[in-house]
């Protein structure tokens, strides 16, 4: 698959997600929700690796990318999952829109980038700006709703160390082998996560869109999407993979508002459009200043 055709699958896939993991989670708990999806993704990802011949490298920097990978998908899903128990689920990928920012801030101290400008930052205080709205929203239960934002906030910072350190590590190993990698890593914590939390091994009765909803996200989410994203990380600077999430964040708001019916007031609206122009100006200042270069 071509970069551009796979860019534009994530953006689709991860546009979906946040309602998916929502419904995921009905009649059930979100543990088991995330486990399920994990495990099932996991098979789907060794299904493609034997079919496409895939290598697997076995040396130490792969070693290495594959526990960034995995230690980053435990991370990064229990909290997004937590969260998104307790928000909106179009809110789950505005929040994860601040990915770039701090995706960039650990680039340069971790890659060498070059130095943030200051349309950069003006970008990040925008985006603080809107978080800030976001977690001022006057709702019945704000403190409910701001303990979800905060474990997304928590995700994204994981999600973006993972993703630099898969960049500096691996740039030899193929986007499938770090996905299959990642989740021999990731599945097994899973599990065991889920079972400490129910010692007794009972297993929730989840309801049937929730199923459905486990098996997209572990097929399309998980198989497809994330060597999908580890295969454009490849290819792309990380800065630029992270602009995605640019895109991600009002496409999820509206779905989320049209087939969920999620609240769009007017400070979900204005947070959400200072994250977005704060994630625009941090992109456009980036790239005016490699134009220049």
């Amino acid at each position: 698959m071509s970069v551009p055709a796979a860019y534009l699958s994530v953006i689709l896939i991860w546009t979906t997600t946040p309602l998916a993991i929502v419904w995921s989670s009905e009649g059930g708990d979100f543990l088991f929700a995330v486990a399920a999806r994990m495990a099932l993704g996991s098979l789907v990802v060794m299904l493609l690796v034997a079919l496409l011949r895939v290598r697997l490298p076995w040396h130490r920097g792969a070693r290495l990318t594959y526990v960034a990978s995995g230690l980053g998908i435990f991370g990064a899903m229990t909290l997004v999952y937590w969260g998104a128990q307790r928000m909106p689920s179009g809110w789950v990928s505005v929040v994860f829109g601040l990915t770039p920012i701090v995706t960039g801030l650990m680039a340069r101290r971790w890659l060498g980038t070059a130095p943030l400008a200051a349309g950069q930052w003006l970008g990040m205080a925008m985006g603080v700006g809107g978080l800030a709205v976001m977690l001022l929203r006057p709702v019945g239960d704000a403190g409910f709703a701001a303990s979800g934002v905060l474990a997304i906030v928590g995700s994204v910072l994981v999600h973006s160390a993972s993703a630099v350190w898969v960049k500096r590590l691996g740039s030899d190993v193929p986007g499938m082998a770090v996905t299959a990698g990642g989740l021999a890593i990731a599945v097994p914590l899973f599990v065991l996560l889920w079972w400490l939390d129910s010692p007794d091994g009972s297993l929730p009765e989840p309801a049937g869109r929730a199923w459905a909803a486990i098996a997209y996200l572990a097929v399309v989410g998980t198989g497809i999407g994330f060597a999908l994203y580890f295969y454009v990380l490849r290819e792309l600077d990380p800065v630029r993979v992270a602009l995605i999430t640019l895109v991600t964040p009002a496409s999820a708001l509206w779905l989320g508002a049209t087939v969920n019916a999620e609240p769009l007031d007017a400070w979900v609206l204005a947070g959400s459009g200072l994250i977005i122009a704060g994630l625009a100006a941090f992109q456009w200042t980036a790239r005016v200043m490699k134009q220049r270069q």
